[in-house]
Order: C-alpha cells, then structure tokens, then sequence
C-alpha cells in the first residue's frame, strides 16, 4: 500500500535511470523544427477558435502573479508538496507592499474573472495560461514552465452534475480530433502507420470502476494499463476516497467538486464532479495526460472539502468568502495542457521539442543521443 500512498500526489517520472529506459531509441521528429513552429501554432489557433465555438467562450488576459492574500492561487495538490513561488514587492520604499506569487495554474481566478467580465450564464472565457511549478521533477512531458488554456463556463446549479459535465468533455474532445484532422491536412507526413491518431471515441470511466480493474496497482499503473487499451479516456471522479482507501489522486479542496454524490449507470453511489482525459503516447508508450477539468464546488461543498483535508482556514481568503456569499458564479472549467496537446497532435518524444524552457543538463544529452532535438 505505500506505493498507493506515494503515487496519490503529482505526476511524473522518479528519476533518470527510468527515464532513460523509457524515451524510444528509434525516433525520428515526424517534423523538422521550423514545421514543428508552424504546427503548433496552427493548432493553438484552431484549439483556441473552435473552443470559443463549442463552449461559447471568449479570450481574455489572465495574470501571471498574483496578490497572496487573494487566495486565488492554485495549489495543485492538497498535502502542500507544490509550492508557488512567491517574492515581496517593496513598492512605494515599502510602505505600500505587496507580497505576491507566481500562479501555478489560473483556476481560482478564472471563477473570478467570470463575475469581472461579466459572464452570463451559458457563457465563459479562455485564457493562454503561462505558469511555474518549480516542484515539478523533469522528464519527457512534465516541465517547470507550464502553458495551458485555462477555461471557464458559468452555469446554473441544475447544471452541477454529471451529465453537463460528459457533455462538455465530448465537446473538448471534438476540438481535439479536429485539431488532428486539420494538422494532417497541412502536414500530410503526421499521418504515419508508425504512430496511430487518437481515437475517434473517448471512452468515459470512474476511478472507482478502473481500480476495480486493478486493486492492487497504485494510480499511475492502473492509468498507464486502462488507456492502453482504450487509447483515450476520461477518468471522472477524482479525489474522493475509494474502496481502497485511497483516492484516485489527491485534488485541492477548493476548485473542483470531487465530494459531491452520484450514481453509476448501473446504479451505484459514486461521488465527484471531475476528471482528466488521458491518452495513449504511441510514442513513448505511456500514459499522457492532456486536460483535468470539473464543474467547480459551491459553497456548501467547499465547506465539505475543506473540513475533509483540514484546511478550514481558507475559508477567510476573498476568494473562499466569494464562493460562500455566491458572488461569483457557479462555474465548470478546466485546463488543457498546450505543450502536452502538441506533443500529442505532432507525435513527439519530449516536451522540450514543442516548449522553449530549462532542462537539466543530463535530460538534454540524453535527449541527443536518442535523436530528440529539445529547444535551446
């Protein structure tokens, strides 16, 4: 049980021996590097369009620091293993200071900003997120630099259920095929028998029914083995306890609702309102995680989940008032990874080879001899 235990908090690879086993020996980049800029802005154009469409969204700025009284910073995971960075802004020779941080994902303030743009309900933003997460370990698809389309929709409270929140998955999941279509249309070599496309059907499946699959696999292997063979899935009910004893992953206690009570299609009481979709990398042959996504808690489930991790003292953050006061909408979001998608769309080994940030030395000469060209 204590791998269970250890693999509940963060994603990632635990060092550079497996690492190394795990990039392929025989890869060659489908695209050279100047196409490979051209496709991934050809599809973070498409993405970001086509999303405004299917959600009903709009692009609007989104910080990259924020006020640490706020509250509206992300923390990721529940047990404080990813800080944020933070510094102090001495301003006006200190005598109107603000002590602020770097975000690790806009998830919170997006829920805000809803209310600051005004969004009605049925309608939403998009954001290109740009973050730190300096506690990341880096290997192929984890980095410290992290981009994302971070999104919002404001919805009802009828709307918090399962049902809103599989319909908008099919909806995200619609971009992203379409997304593969069009870069295939402008980069016809993307289509190869070497790497297969993503599938046209995700497959939707709770952690409660994949660890039933796999009782005595901790997280990681129960996803790496279910996506295997379904090739892409969303996994919904993150964050609750399972019959294990364990959650599937540890979530935050403020953002997504995973608390909430629900019932199977065949009947059974299941708990949570969110979920990550994951593919198969036919490159790497592993797990890929491309979105985590939830209809977000309100004020009677933030209490739930705060008193749940033992972090009652949230609740006198601005944000966490906000949500108790219903001042700012009832809301379903997400973020999509930019960098992981393009790793997906373009079929590459790395990160490094779609993201322009810092490796360690020893990451990029073993990227070198297996033939993968990480940016510089």
């Amino acid at each position: 049980m204590e791998d269970k235990k250890a693999d509940l908090a963060g994603p990632g690879i635990g060092n550079y021996t497996e690492l190394e086993s795990i990039l392929p020996d025989d890869y060659t980049s489908l695209l050279n590097p100047r196409e490979t800029q051209l496709a991934t802005y050809a599809a973070k154009d498409y993405i970001e369009e086509n999303m405004c469409k299917e959600l009903n969204l709009i692009r609007v700025t989104v910080p990259l620091i924020v006020d640490v009284d706020s509250g509206v910073n992300d923390y990721l995971d529940r047990d404080g293993s990813r800080t944020p960075i933070g510094f102090h802004i001495t301003n006006d020779h200190d005598k109107n200071p603000i002590d602020a941080q770097i975000v690790q994902a806009a998830t919170k303030w997006k829920r805000v900003a809803l209310k600051q743009f005004g969004m009605k309900i049925g309608e939403g933003l998009i954001t290109d997120m740009r973050a730190i997460r300096k506690d990341y370990f880096l290997d192929h698809d984890h980095s410290a630099y992290v981009d994302q389309w971070d999104w919002e929709l404001a919805i009802t409270e009828d709307q918090r259920n399962l049902q809103l929140l599989k319909q908008v998955v099919e909806k995200i999941w619609k971009v992203l095929k379409g997304a593969e279509t069009h870069l295939q249309g402008i980069f016809p070599q993307l289509k190869t028998d070497k790497y297969e496309d993503m599938p046209e059907k995700l497959t939707f499946m709770h952690a409660e029914d994949i660890l039933a699959r796999y009782p005595d696999m901790p997280r990681k292997q129960r996803e790496t083995e279910i996506v295997k063979e379904y090739k892409a899935i969303f996994i919904y009910g993150i964050g609750w306890t399972l019959a294990d004893g364990y959650p599937h992953e540890m979530r935050a206690a403020d953002y997504d609702d995973w608390v909430t009570e629900t019932v199977s299609e065949d009947g059974r009481p299941m708990h949570g309102l969110n979920g990550d979709i994951l593919l198969w990398n036919p490159v790497t042959k592993r797990r890929h995680e491309l979105t985590s996504m939830g209809v977000r808690v309100n004020a009677e489930t933030l209490k739930q989940q705060l008193e749940i991790t033992n972090q009652m003292d949230f609740l006198e953050m601005p944000y966490h008032q906000a949500v108790l006061n219903n001042e700012i909408p009832l809301s379903i979001g997400g973020g999509i990874g930019q960098s992981r998608t393009f790793m997906s769309l373009l079929k590459k080994a790395h990160l490094g080879e779609v993201s322009a940030t810092v490796w360690p030395k020893i990451l990029k000469t073993m990227c070198a001899k297996k033939n993968i060209h990480v940016i510089e």
